[in-house]
C-alpha cells in the first residue's frame, strides 16, 4: 500500500517511515502541506498520515479544503488532545485521529482499521476463494495450508486481493509498492510476482499474466 505521511518533524518522520516500510508499505514524507499538494497532484495513495500544525498551515484546515476532490482516508496526527481538537478534525474530513506520542504498534492498527473500514471490511481478512488472506498475521490459509509473506510480498498480493480478476500493469504496481525515492525499476515486479507465484503454487490462488497488459489474480 502507498502512503503520504505529512509531517515537519524530521526525527519522527523518520520513524514512521522506517517502520511502515519495513512492514512493506510505499511511503513518501511530505515535509509541508505544499509538498503534500504536489504529491497528491502526481499520486493516488491508499492513506494520508496528516499532521496539524505545518510550517505552513493548519493541517485541518488543508483538509477540510480538499475534502471534496480527495476521497483518500486521514489519519490526523497531533499533540493535541483535548476532545475539541479531536471533533474538530473529524468533523473536517478525518477518519481517524492519533495524539503524540503514539505508539508505533497502535499507529499500524488505526492504519489498518481505516482501509479496512474504507473498504467495506469489518475484519482484516480477504477471501480469496477457498482460501482466505489475513493481512495483520500476513499469512493465506486454504485447507491445512497456512502460507507466510514478508514485506513487499505481503504488500503486493493485497494490491491484487483487493482488486480480484483487474489487471494491473507494472506501471500500477510500481505506484501502489514504492515510494518516489525508490532506486526500482519495473523488473522489481517480475521478481515479486515470482516469488508469489512460488508461494501460492499448492493453492487455489493464482498471478497470471495478461501479454502486453500486466497481471491479475484468479481463482483456480
Amino acid at each position: 500500500m502507498r502512503y503520504l505521511l505529512v509531517e515537519d518533524h524530521a526525527e519522527l518522520a523518520g520513524a514512521v517511515v522506517q517502520r511502515l516500510e519495513i512492514d512493506g508499505h510505499a511511503v513518501d514524507h511530505a515535509p509541508d502541506l505544499a509538498t503534500a499538494s504536489a504529491c497528491l497532484s502526481a499520486a493516488e495513495y491508499d492513506l494520508i498520515l496528516l499532521d496539524v500544525m505545518l510550517p505552513d498551515g493548519d493541517g485541518r484546515e488543508f483538509l477540510a479544503a480538499s475534502r471534496d476532490r480527495i476521497a483518500t482516508p486521514v489519519i490526523m496526527l497531533t499533540a493535541r488532545s483535548q476532545v475539541s481538537d479531536r471533533v474538530g478534525a473529524l468533523d473536517q474530513g478525518a477518519d481517524d485521529y492519533i495524539t503524540k506520542p503514539f505508539d508505533f504498534a497502535e499507529l499500524e492498527a488505526r492504519c489498518r482499521a481505516v482501509i479496512r473500514r474504507r473498504g467495506g471490511s469489518a475484519r482484516n481478512e480477504i477471501a480469496l476463494g477457498k482460501a482466505v488472506f489475513d493481512l495483520t498475521s500476513g499469512q493465506l490459509r486454504e485447507r491445512d495450508m497456512t502460507i507466510e509473506f514478508r514485506n513487499r510480498e505481503l504488500r503486493l498480493l493485497e494490491v491484487f486481493a483487493r482488486r480480484p480478476g483487474q489487471i494491473l500493469s507494472k506501471a500500477q504496481l510500481m505506484d501502489r509498492l514504492f515510494s518516489y525515492d525508490s532506486d526500482v525499476t519495473e523488473n522489481a515486479i517480475e521478481v515479486y510476482v515470482a516469488r508469489l507465484r512460488k508461494k501460492l503454487a499448492a493453492t487455489s490462488v493464482r498471478i497470471e499474466t495478461v501479454r502486453g497488459l500486466g497481471y491479475r489474480v484468479e481463482i483456480a
